[in-house]
Protein backbone atom coordinates (compact mmCIF):
# COMPACT_ATOMS: atom_id res chain seq x y z
CA UNK A 1 0.00 0.00 0.00
CA UNK A 2 1.19 3.18 -0.93
CA UNK A 3 0.26 6.63 0.51
CA UNK A 4 0.13 9.28 -1.98
CA UNK A 5 1.60 11.91 1.19
CA UNK A 6 2.92 10.96 4.18
CA UNK A 7 2.15 12.94 7.74
CA UNK A 8 3.70 13.18 11.31
CA UNK A 9 0.78 12.92 14.09
CA UNK A 10 1.12 13.93 17.35
CA UNK A 11 -1.51 14.76 19.94
CA UNK A 12 -0.46 18.47 21.66
CA UNK A 13 -2.91 17.27 24.43
CA UNK A 14 -5.72 18.83 23.06
CA UNK A 15 -6.13 18.05 19.72
CA UNK A 16 -4.63 14.97 17.42
CA UNK A 17 -2.11 17.47 15.12
CA UNK A 18 -0.71 15.78 11.09
CA UNK A 19 1.99 17.75 10.04
CA UNK A 20 4.35 17.64 6.79
CA UNK A 21 6.55 20.57 5.58
CA UNK A 22 4.10 21.80 3.45
CA UNK A 23 0.62 21.75 5.84
CA UNK A 24 -0.76 21.06 9.24
CA UNK A 25 -4.41 20.14 9.99
CA UNK A 26 -6.31 19.49 13.53
CA UNK A 27 -8.97 18.02 15.37
CA UNK A 28 -10.08 16.99 18.34
CA UNK A 29 -11.12 13.90 17.07
CA UNK A 30 -10.34 11.64 13.97
CA UNK A 31 -13.01 12.91 12.16
CA UNK A 32 -12.69 16.08 12.96
CA UNK A 33 -9.01 15.70 11.86
CA UNK A 34 -9.60 13.99 8.34
CA UNK A 35 -12.23 16.40 7.93
CA UNK A 36 -9.40 19.80 8.61
CA UNK A 37 -7.17 17.28 6.24
CA UNK A 38 -9.43 16.67 3.54
CA UNK A 39 -9.68 20.97 3.19
CA UNK A 40 -6.22 21.24 3.65
CA UNK A 41 -5.59 19.09 0.55
CA UNK A 42 -8.25 20.87 -1.44
CA UNK A 43 -6.35 24.18 -0.91
CA UNK A 44 -3.33 22.95 -2.02
CA UNK A 45 -4.65 22.56 -5.52
CA UNK A 46 -2.52 19.15 -6.20
CA UNK A 47 -6.06 17.55 -5.63
CA UNK A 48 -9.06 17.97 -7.21
CA UNK A 49 -12.76 17.87 -5.91
CA UNK A 50 -13.56 14.10 -5.77
CA UNK A 51 -9.96 13.07 -6.25
CA UNK A 52 -9.68 10.09 -3.73
CA UNK A 53 -6.19 10.54 -1.77
CA UNK A 54 -4.13 7.78 0.47
CA UNK A 55 -2.68 9.23 3.45
CA UNK A 56 -0.34 7.96 6.00
CA UNK A 57 0.07 9.52 9.64
CA UNK A 58 3.26 7.92 11.34
CA UNK A 59 2.81 8.96 15.18
CA UNK A 60 5.60 10.78 16.20
CA UNK A 61 7.30 9.22 19.15
CA UNK A 62 9.81 11.86 19.43
CA UNK A 63 6.60 13.52 21.48
CA UNK A 64 6.83 11.02 24.68
CA UNK A 65 9.29 10.25 27.27
CA UNK A 66 12.15 8.17 26.50
CA UNK A 67 11.37 6.12 29.55
CA UNK A 68 7.20 5.84 27.79
CA UNK A 69 8.63 4.29 24.61
CA UNK A 70 8.29 1.00 25.93
CA UNK A 71 4.83 1.20 26.54
CA UNK A 72 4.75 2.21 22.26
CA UNK A 73 2.23 -0.78 21.22
CA UNK A 74 -0.44 2.63 23.11
CA UNK A 75 0.41 4.81 19.83
CA UNK A 76 -0.21 3.88 16.48
CA UNK A 77 -0.04 4.92 13.07
CA UNK A 78 -2.67 5.51 10.37
CA UNK A 79 -3.60 4.91 6.66
CA UNK A 80 -6.71 6.66 5.66
CA UNK A 81 -8.38 7.35 2.49
CA UNK A 82 -9.64 10.18 2.04
CA UNK A 83 -12.37 11.24 -0.79
CA UNK A 84 -12.16 15.11 -1.53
Amino acid sequence: MKADMEFSLVHDGRQWVVHNDTLVARGDKFETLDADLKRALLETGKFPPGARVMVFMGFDFDTIPTWLRQYHTHYFNRFVTLDL
